[in-house]
């Protein structure tokens, strides 16, 4: 499904499940698919590997023609910069990129400098 998200699509997100702790990622790609259960780890059918979900409430209902639930998840590729930092993503990042801080049920996650430009340099302590 696509890339691009609307919060009518999350309306139903009860929680966020992570795989892999968020803050050790600058960004994570986030996209919805189409799922047979609303509350188990979904299925994981891309390249590179799936860091986290989102477990719908109670109240979502499958789609009436195909019997799915649409789900966030959140996943990386082998070329994003937490496995490829020097690669293609060393500066930007993809377009359904989002900074996995900001990510909360029932709202789409946002851009912010960390996730397009990767970790701000720590500045030394001087005394």
């Amino acid at each position: 499904m696509s890339s691009l998200l609307n919060e009518s699509d999350l309306i139903h997100e009860e929680h966020v499940i992570w795989l892999e702790d968020p803050d050790d990622l600058d960004y994570v790609r986030q996209a919805l698919d189409k799922t047979k259960r609303r509350n188990t780890r979904p299925p994981y059918l891309r390249d590179g590997r799936m860091v986290g979900y989102a477990q719908l409430d109670d109240e979502a209902e499958p789609d009436p023609d195909s019997g799915l639930y649409k789900r966030r998840v959140f996943f990386l590729l082998p070329h994003d910069r937490d496995s490829f930092p020097d690669g293609l993503y060393q500066q930007g990042a993809p377009g359904e990129a989002v900074d996995p801080r900001t990510i909360e049920p029932k709202k789409a996650g946002i851009k912010t400098p960390r996730s397009q430009s990767g970790h701000a340099p720590i500045a030394s302590a001087t005394t």
